[in-house]
């Protein structure tokens, strides 16, 4: 492995201007929004009564997608969603799945699982939780195939209703991830009675789920307000009497209010600005290895140069990763060269911590490919959402100029990057953070399957088409992780995706809360205490 310095000298001019710009452009000057109100400014300190302020805000760096909890795949949205709706299982801090609405439950064959709901649980509007609610949910993603979390939820053929707290689910096949599908966003349950009188669009301005947290205000592109739910079934939290999650696309602007105490959290603290936060008094920087791994989506349609194999592995060799996560990123990540990262069933160590990196290699690769004199490709990429992704997009297209391919970098506003990929009107390449709340690396290489991206990247491997198949409906936990693995492995090989690293979730917080972030990405105000 050639893990040699990129572009010499101007490399690391490159990335000292980047890192010297990023810190200067920190100052108190910006840290006032004009819509804060006072109490969000104090952050935890005490009123000006003397009374302790109970209101926890949180700086994100992107607007919720929409409260439509079954169509996005977004972990910043889904960050805000976990305060509001209950799954049906979860995951705790070891990654281990338990129930969460779900009492009890018997698996009675390979296709049938039934299950208990708790009792006494309600939703924000006052009405009880049975099962008729679970079927309207799950039948709902299994079957709409428009919606971001159908590829997830399809493998459910129906669910019966037994009686008012018990149901069956029953799948077309035999699943050996359904739990682990029943603990992501696509099992947070929907109230069907609230729907069906007042439907869906209202539903959308007015969420009601049955979350320890319900909702207030969404004022978009400003904040997401949301109170305690009087009523939740495990008691109402006492610990906030408000959670605001403040969106501020901007670095400087995160951190000043971090640092001035506008904000509790503050989310992609850039690493200029880590020893800033971590010398204020009051605030520190604290991390957590992410299960996001960040990437290059590539298109393989025919036409385009990236049609070719070739083509790709040329681009994966051109750019060093080692580069991006330990100066761009300041070591805020880890190369790597697979989807399915550590923590996750499938995962192919062999694939992690590692990168590929060899300029001459991807020059021969063109030549042999026909592009010798290079060609021109657009990155598209969104700015503010994932650490330093601006830089990195900006330091990839000078890395990727040094093999003669010249890229048109388009920076897009979150909203309009989700657009984007939603109507299949990605370029060449753009820039992407996959995570996997399921913790399986079934979710991470169903991203390579045709159907699923015909008109998006058009690629198309057979040998992975049947490992999918297999891997899908395989009980055998010993034979299905060998199958994902090989799936990555032969991913890694043809790079429909160029992997870069798997990122570090870095993140701003008040010494005054005691907060202790999950590989996740979650963020339950619930399980955050003041000191």
């Amino acid at each position: 492995m050639n893990k040699k310095t990129l572009l010499g000298i101007f490399l690391f001019v490159f990335s000292a201007i980047l890192l010297v710009g990023c810190s200067g452009g920190t100052t108190t000057d910006e840290s006032t929004d004009s819509k804060t109100t006072d109490s969000e400014q104090k952050g935890t300190d005490t009123k000006a009564d003397g009374e302790v302020d109970r209101t926890l805000t949180v700086a994100v760096g992107s607007d919720m997608v929409s409260f439509d909890i079954h169509n996005h795949n977004n972990t910043s949205t889904e960050a805000i969603h976990v305060n509001m709706f209950n799954y049906l299982f979860k995951k705790d801090a070891n990654g281990e799945i338990y129930p969460e609405l779900v009492d009890e439950y018997n698996i009675i064959d390979d296709l049938t699982i039934e299950m208990k709901l708790k009792e006494g649980v309600t939703f924000h509007n006052g009405d009880p939780l049975t099962s008729e609610d679970v079927k309207y949910t799950l039948e709902r993603v299994a079957k709409d195939d428009t919606l971001r979390e159908y590829p997830n939820y399809k493998q459910i053929k129906e669910v019966q209703v037994v009686d008012e707290l018990t149901f069956k689910i029953v799948t077309h096949a035999p699943e050996p991830s359904l739990l682990h599908r029943l603990s992501r966003l696509g099992s947070g349950i929907l109230p069907k009675n609230y729907i069906e009188e007042n439907g869906f669009d209202y539903f959308l301005s007015n969420p009601v789920g049955t979350g320890p947290y319900q909702f207030k205000e969404w004022v978009r592109d400003d904040r997401i307000t949301l109170v305690p739910f009087e009523n939740y079934f495990e008691g109402k939290v006492e610990e906030w009497d408000e959670v605001v999650f403040r969106v501020i696309p901007e670095n400087s602007t995160r951190v000043s209010e971090l640092l001035t105490g506008g904000v509790d959290i503050a989310v992609n603290i850039p690493p200029a600005d880590w020893d800033r936060v971590n010398s204020n008094e009051g605030t520190s920087i604290v991390q957590e290895i992410s299960n996001r791994v960040i990437m290059l989506i590539v298109r393989s349609t025919e036409g385009l140069p990236t049609a070719d194999v070739r083509v790709r592995q040329a681009l994966d060799y051109a750019i060093d990763d080692g580069t991006l996560a330990n100066v761009v990123l300041k070591g805020g990540a880890v190369p790597t060269t697979t989807m399915v990262g550590p923590g996750n069933f499938g995962h192919n160590p062999d694939l992690y911590d590692t990168y590929n990196y060899d300029v001459e290699k991807a020059k021969a690769l063109l030549e042999e490919a026909g592009y010798a004199d290079g060609f021109e490709i657009t990155l598209q990429a969104p700015r503010g959402r994932y650490l330093q992704d601006a830089e990195v997009a900006e330091m990839i297209a000078g890395m990727l100029a040094a093999v003669n391919v010249k890229v048109n970098v388009e920076f897009l506003e979150w909203s309009n990057f989700v657009e984007m990929r939603n109507a299949n009107e990605n370029k060449e390449l753009y820039l992407l953070g996959l995570g996997n709340s399921m913790f399986d690396g079934a979710y991470s290489v169903d991203w390579y399957r045709a159907e699923r991206m015909a008109g998006h990247t058009d690629y198309k491997n057979e040998r992975i088409e049947e490992l999918l198949a297999a891997s899908a409906s395989n009980m055998n936990p010993e034979e299905r992780e060998k199958q994902i693995q090989e799936i990555s492995e032969i991913a890694a090989e043809e790079v429909p995706f160029i992997k870069l690293y798997q990122e570090k979730i870095n993140l701003g917080v008040s010494d005054k809360i005691d907060f202790v972030p999950t590989s996740d990405e979650m963020i339950n105000a619930k399980n955050i205490k003041r000191k």
